[in-house]
């Protein structure tokens, strides 16, 4: 089994310490770890966010776990130099198309959610998102009418291919929680959403076992926080997927805690490739203070181990010990506590 770690910029390095901590507290039998640079740090030692020889190791390894990129410091090099591009250039790449988002209440933060804590406290859901189409990577420009207004458009298109891939990624997720899948898109006004919803339909007949039901994107969003316990898995498109997603994190209290997984088609001796990260970002105001919560890196890595290596065991272990350290009162400072980054990482080795 090959892992390869990028920790990256801001916090990266000091949450990936602890997930790495997690790792080898589990001694794997035959596991073997690459430590490569991305982001700014790449950029500084290697003169680019995502150099070569980094890419190679994520094309060798059987899954790869994600810090965070993002240095103030570099936000005035070309585009194509910035620190994001490293992730993008994973992305794309590697063709990862499925971004896996969890979002689950802990028990005893209920407080910490927007929503009341009756209803927050229903949440567990994964969201399913397609991540290569859509509006965002269709033809889009800037032109000047004929009578001189200036107008900008963007294409949303899906080829029933992009859909049906992203369908079975979802179904299969579902079949591994409770049987339900809902598709969520917006077929009443949109021909791109209407395919959607028929290539999802022609799909549900692989998977006799999973509950498919459908939902606009304009009701799914009033239902996630009047009624979050209803979803199970959703599956949407790339531009409703990232507004859900952000959503759905916002609903549980705090993106510290929460993790995710992109994956793509290529299958692995233990299951299907794919780069994992916290949703959150590189933090740089509190960058090298031990402050950050790790939790959400750790559970990236718990995420790793069921998708990519299958060691659905191992997950479930880790996932259970942050679970207890939160129950227990373990806080970071994101979630109003003062546990520190290495004391986080203690309290969820100690309840493994």
């Amino acid at each position: 089994m090959k892992i390869a770690l990028f920790a990256g910029d801001g916090i990266g390095p000091e949450i990936m310490d602890q997930a790495r901590r997690v790792l080898d507290a589990l001694n794997l039998p035959g596991l073997v770890v690459w430590e490569g640079d991305v982001g700014g740090a790449a950029y500084r030692r290697h003169g680019h966010p995502l150099p070569e020889e980094t890419l190679e190791m994520a094309r060798a390894a059987d899954g790869v776990l994600f810090g965070a990129v993002g240095d103030p410091e570099c936000d005035n090099l070309e585009r194509h130099l910035r620190p994001e591009q490293a992730i993008l250039g994973l992305r794309s790449n590697l063709g990862l198309f499925a971004n896996l988002r969890p979002a689950k209440m802990f028990a005893g933060l209920e407080n910490m959610s927007a929503l009341r804590p009756e209803i927050a406290r229903q949440i567990d859901v994964l969201i399913v998102r397609e991540l290569n189409g859509d509006v965002y990577f269709g033809e889009k420009a800037m032109r000047t009418l004929d009578d001189g207004r200036r107008q900008g458009y963007d294409v949303m298109s899906y080829a029933e291919d992009e859909v049906r891939r992203i369908a079975h990624v979802a179904f299969r997720a579902a079949q591994g929680r409770k049987g339900m899948l809902c598709s969520v898109d917006k077929a009443n006004v949109l021909e791109t959403s209407q395919l959607w919803r028929d290539v999802v339909v022609e799909t549900a007949s692989d998977y006799p076992d999973v509950e498919l039901t459908h939902m606009y994107i304009d009701n799914a969003a009033m239902q996630m926080v009047k009624d979050p316990g209803q979803f199970d898995v959703v599956v949407t498109g790339n531009l409703f997927g990232d507004i859900l997603s952000d959503q759905a994190s916002m609903c549980v209290g705090s993106i510290g805690l929460l993790a995710s997984a992109a994956l793509g088609e290529r299958q692995t001796d233990f299951g299907t490739f794919g780069m994992y990260e916290p949703i959150h970002g590189s933090a740089p105001d509190i960058a090298g203070q031990g402050k950050a919560n790790p939790m959400a890196m750790i559970l990236s890595l718990a995420m790793l181990l069921r998708h990519s290596l299958g060691r659905e065991n191992d997950a479930v272990r880790i996932e259970r010990a942050v679970a207890k350290a939160l129950e227990d009162g373990v806080l970071g400072g994101d979630l109003g506590g003062n546990a520190g980054t290495v004391e986080i990482g203690d309290a969820v080795l100690a309840r493994m």
